[in-house]
């Protein structure tokens, strides 16, 4: 395994995370537990979760998926060698309230709520899932977004910030938390953060979680640009595009099984990712794999940590076959030749979904 330090902490994290939302879902309590088992064998220290998953997300399944790692953290009795992040989900169901803002009062709830299920002490990363006080262009919302205008939005947002900062850094001297990061943000927000946190002496963040792919690039210009200048790590979910880059959906058709399969709607939230132009893509992409005589799905995976500043890229799995696979992609580094022929699918299908 390759490792990273973590923004400008001293934590050591390994460069391949190992992702959880399945786990309660489509993974019983068994199978997740061996996959614990199998990544930390393998040199994965750092696993992410989130207080909403599995997913999809509802009112009975909510806090699963941290209660059997809390389970594997109590029997095999093994904390220090996991570096554990979670996440506050805006959800309203999340804490039986009306408002399911991130403020002060729901991050403390979520904290606490979290150490119990998760049956430890003090979490690692502490991560924001998305932005609620703004509009969010994450989870391919892109194509109807519109932010929000004026000083009076700009004030408000920045209150909220400073109320998280000052919050999250009680709870870092309670111990609860060690570092805390965002998710689903924007170059913007990444900013405000580290400019607040700086004004006024509180935590700063240390890293980013978005979606970051070979079919979902937007974040190589100003995101990543702002994690790079600022020391913060960028972590990609999805490398495989919810399993897209993996080649499996080219016939169209969900495959029995797959987290597709079970959630599919032809009118739904993930019908555009199978649309034609991300087949065409996926199709050149696989090609390239071929000629290169490599697994697409470690090629991938490969190109989301191809930079310093790309410090891990968050792997999930529904058998230990296809983890040791994503695993084992740490290994692989990509040539010149190889991301120029990237590049040029990109450039023919730079927006597909």
């Amino acid at each position: 395994m390759k490792y990273s330090i973590l923004g400008n902490t001293t934590s050591k994290i390994s460069r391949i995370c190992l992702g959880t939302m399945t786990w309660g879902h489509q993974n019983t309590e068994l199978e997740a537990f061996e996959q614990m088992d199998f990544a930390l064998s393998k040199g994965v220290n750092f696993w992410d979760t989130a207080e909403m998953y599995p997913v999809p997300p509802n009112a009975n399944s909510y806090g699963k998926t941290e209660i059997i790692i809390g389970n594997w953290l109590a029997s095999r009795k093994q904390r220090d060698e996991v570096f554990l992040a979670t996440k506050i989900s805006p959800i309203s169901w999340a804490r039986n309230e009306k408002s399911p803002s991130i403020n002060s009062e729901n991050i403390k709830l979520a904290v606490n709520n979290s150490l119990k299920r998760l049956k430890t002490d003090y979490i690692d990363l502490f991560q924001l899932h998305w932005v609620t006080n703004r509009p969010n262009y994450h989870f391919a919302n892109w194509w109807g977004y519109e932010p929000p205008e004026n000083n009076k939005s700009k004030n408000q947002i920045c209150e909220n910030i400073i109320e998280i900062l000052n919050t999250c850094d009680g709870l870092i001297k309670e111990g609860k938390i060690k570092h805390i990061g965002l998710s689903n943000d924007s170059a913007w927000g990444i900013n405000q953060f580290c400019r607040l946190s700086e004004k006024f002496n509180l935590p700063r963040i240390v890293s980013v979680q978005n979606e970051y792919n070979l079919l979902r690039r937007r974040d190589e210009h100003d995101v990543m640009e702002t994690c790079s200048l600022e020391g913060i790590s960028y972590l990609s979910w999805s490398p495989l595009q919810m399993g897209v880059l993996s080649g499996k959906y080219l016939e169209g058709i969900p495959l029995k099984g797959t987290r597709f399969s079970k959630e599919w709607d032809p009118h739904g939230r993930y019908a555009p990712r199978i649309n034609p132009k991300v087949q065409l893509a996926v199709q050149h992409y696989l090609e390239i794999a071929k000629k290169f005589r490599l697994d697409l799905c470690q090629l991938s995976i490969a190109f989301t940590l191809r930079k310093k500043y790309m410090s891990s890229s968050i792997v999930g799995a529904t058998s230990l076959e296809q983890l040791n696979n994503n695993i084992n992609s740490i290994e692989l580094n990509l040539n010149k030749e190889i991301l120029e022929q990237i590049e040029l699918v990109r450039k023919e299908f730079p927006v597909p979904f």
